[in-house]
């Protein structure tokens, strides 16, 4: 097991802000919102058949439910191209889906307020199952356009290789 160092000086959680998510070996521009990291074990119900008044748990299977990653609309494709692997309309019969690459591991990086890396989860054999390219139009609306990708998974793990940074300080002269 890790092992893991205490920042002794740090009282206060990180924030919800400064983070990046980075597939492909690179960082994707403009993602401004990340949906939480969730998972579900199912709980399995049996009893013995000597104790009729009372009923064991045990843990059944694990479900990830999907994440969603949100960013301004600009020219840049890489959520469009990503969401392609998975269907393309008019690609032609039997090149519809991108058999060999429509799965993605990505990372999801959080910082501190110093822009130090802080916590990192690796998210395991993503695909997108919903695209929206462009949201509800609106004349009299104040607001940026934002796009949205949905992904599948089959399970996160925390990076504990990234370990806690030694955080900055100021000092007088």
């Amino acid at each position: 097991m890790a092992e893991f160092s205490v920042n002794a000086t740090r009282f206060d959680p990180y924030k919800n802000f400064k983070f990046r998510v980075k597939w492909d070996g690179r960082y994707v521009a403009g993602i401004s919102k990340v949906g939480a990291l969730k998972k579900t074990t199912e709980v399995v119900k049996h009893r013995n058949g000597g104790d009729p008044s009372s009923s064991r748990k045990s843990p059944g299977r694990t479900e990830y439910e999907a994440i969603t990653l949100e960013r301004g609309v600009t020219h840049d494709v890489d959520f469009e191209q990503w969401a392609n692997k998975v269907w393309n309309f008019g690609s032609g019969l039997g090149a519809e889906t991108s058999l060999k690459d429509f799965r993605k591991d990505i990372i999801l990086e959080v910082y501190n307020e110093a822009g130090q890396l802080a916590i990192a989860y690796k998210v395991y054999r993503c695909w997108v199952s919903e695209y929206q390219p462009m949201p509800e139009l609106d004349a009299n609306a104040n607001g940026v356009a934002i796009q949205t990708i949905k992904l599948e998974n089959e399970g996160w793990e925390r990076d504990y290789a990234v370990a806690e940074p030694t955080e900055p300080s100021f000092t007088e002269p």
